[in-house]
This record gives C-alpha cells, sequence and structure tokens, in this order.
C-alpha cells in the first residue's frame, strides 16, 4: 500500500471525530490522515483506548491553535462498576478486591453531590504524566508505585443519569486535567464498596459537541477529494475570542508580525480577520489601541 506520505497535502481545519472504542487516540489521528491524504495533524487531548466520543483532530494550521481545546472543559458519560477495584482504575485491569454493595440511589446521590466543584485528586499511575522523563504508566506496568502530588480539578457539574444492579451512569463536566478514573475510584470509596470505571463516553470538549462528530463510516463513505468539506474552518477553536476586522495597510502588517494600532477598549486575545473576511490569527490587545500577533496563519 502507498504510505501516506507519498500522497499527503496541505490540508487545514478541524475533524470532530466519534472515536470509537478499542483503538488509541493516536492511532485514531494516523487514521484520520490516511483517510485526508493530510501532510499534518495533531489531536486536542487523547481518549484511552477503552472511551469512546468526541476527539478533536486538527489538520495543517489548525494545529497551530490546538492548545485552545487543550484548556477547555470536557463533558462525559461515565458508568462506574461498584463493588470493585482493578489495578488501573477502569475496566482493562485486573480486579484487586470485591466487596459488597449495598448503596440505594439517594445514597450515591448525596455521595456524588461531595464531588462537585474544587476537588483534590492524586493522578493514576496509568497516565501519560511524566517522572523523570518517563510517562507514569511505565511505570506501572512494572509494579512500581511512585508518588503523586494531588491537584486541584474542578467538577463543574456531576449527576445520576440511571442506577441499575451495580452499575451507575452519570454525567460529568470538568476542567482539563480531571480524571473520570480517578473519580470513579473515590466514588467508589466514598460509597464504601469500592467501584471502577467500565465505560467512558467523551461528549462535550468546549463550544463542541459530540453529535457534531463524524464516524470513520461517515469519511470512508466519500471519496478523497470530498472529504475536506467535512472538515470545520481553522477560526472554529477560536469562536470565543472577540474578533476584529483589519483594513489595508494593517492587515498585511500584521501578517508580517508587527503591531498595529486599532481602536481602544479590547483588551486581551482576538481573533483578527482581513477586510474581506479571511482569517489571520490570534493578536494580543491592550486597552490603549495596541494588536500584538501571538498566533498566525501562514500566508502560503
Amino acid at each position: 500500500m502507498p504510505s501516506a506520505k507519498r500522497h499527503a497535502r496541505r490540508i487545514d481545519g478541524v475533524l470532530l471525530l466519534d472515536k470509537p472504542p478499542g483503538i488509541g487516540s493516536n492511532a485514531a489521528l494516523q487514521h484520520a490522515r490516511r483517510l485526508f491524504a493530510a501532510e499534518r495533524a495533531g489531536h486536542t487531548g487523547t481518549l484511552d483506548p477503552m472511551a469512546s466520543g468526541l476527539l478533536a483532530v486538527c489538520f495543517g494550521e489548525a494545529t497551530k491553535f490546538a492548545g485552545e481545546l487543550l484548556d477547555a472543559g470536557k463533558r462525559y458519560v461515565a458508568t462506574l462498576r461498584l463493588g470493585e477495584r482493578t489495578s488501573s482504575g477502569d475496566a482493562e485491569g485486573d480486579v484487586l478486591e470485591r466487596r459488597p454493595v449495598s448503596v440505594t440511589p439517594e445514597q450515591l446521590c448525596a455521595v456524588l453531590e461531595r464531588f462537585r466543584g474544587e476537588i483534590l485528586q492524586v493522578p493514576p499511575m496509568y497516565s501519560a504524566l511524566k517522572r523523570e522523563g518517563r510517562p507514569l504508566y511505565e511505570y506501572a506496568r512494572k509494579g512500581i508505585e511512585v508518588e503523586r502530588e494531588a491537584r486541584a480539578v474542578t467538577v463543574t457539574a456531576l449527576s445520576l443519569d440511571r442506577y441499575e444492579g451495580v452499575e451507575a451512569t452519570v454525567s460529568v463536566q470538568c476542567s482539563k486535567g480531571t480524571y473520570v478514573r480517578t473519580l470513579a475510584e473515590d466514588i467508589g470509596e466514598a460509597l464504601g464498596c469500592g467501584a471502577h470505571l467500565c465505560k467512558l463516553v467523551r461528549t462535550g470538549i468546549g463550544r463542541f459537541r459530540l453529535e457534531q462528530a463524524l464516524r470513520f463510516e461517515d469519511i470512508e463513505a466519500l471519496p478523497e477529494g470530498e472529504r475536506p468539506g467535512l472538515l470545520l474552518p481553522v477560526d472554529a477553536l477560536v469562536l470565543d475570542l472577540p474578533e476584529i476586522a483589519l483594513q489595508e495597510p494593517l492587515e498585511a502588517a500584521f501578517r508580517q508580525g508587527q503591531a498595529v494600532s486599532v481602536p481602544g477598549g479590547m483588551q486581551g486575545r482576538v481573533r483578527a480577520y482581513a477586510a474581506g473576511g479571511r482569517f489571520l490569527g490570534v493578536g494580543l490587545a491592550d486597552p490603549v489601541g495596541s494588536l500584538r500577533p501571538k498566533r498566525l496563519l501562514s500566508s502560503g
């Protein structure tokens, strides 16, 4: 089979992908890159192989703005299996302990209340966080436990969707850096029976929702030449920022990396456009009327 690299082309835009379970985020990224024959691609936050749902893939110039979604809040639907603790905190690990489950829906809802707002989490050993240049999961696979410092994360919303048998499904809205596996384990400990995560679906990243996402089958159903039409434009990643339109000669100066004078009153990051509507990039405005380029699209 010819390699994707020999047929690679410049494509700029954002693919909202509904990642299936059983495939890692990087493998999903590379498959998407091959489907679009794209030169350059990156994603905006990993999903474990067990998890499914929304994965934002950035092509070309969109990779410059991928950090916008790395910092964004996330939404999940998570299913917890009560009564079992596993080595990884999810269904892929070995069962370490089983305990009887005697939990009512009212008790479960009361415990969920304790995990809303700012909480402290100890990152799991099976994570990509690094210690001395090596990801923690490498230590975990060798049976080595290293000390991890608790970190503050924010759970904006946490509600019970379904509770049947020993499985509870919850909806979670949280800040970046929140480990839903750890949340599941901590809820289980608070209930006194232990728990692990047995299913996870990411339903939102920032302003984007899973309902907007495409499956691999949706992409493969189109001829390769039509697939770029499935992508969101690059500026979809920064639509939460205020916008400004630059007339010539300010547009040319801004594109060349120069600070330009704009009407006062704007402050902070803004998305800048040419007079004709073409997205130029993100700049930093100060109250006295100066706009400095921070991240620009290539002019070619």
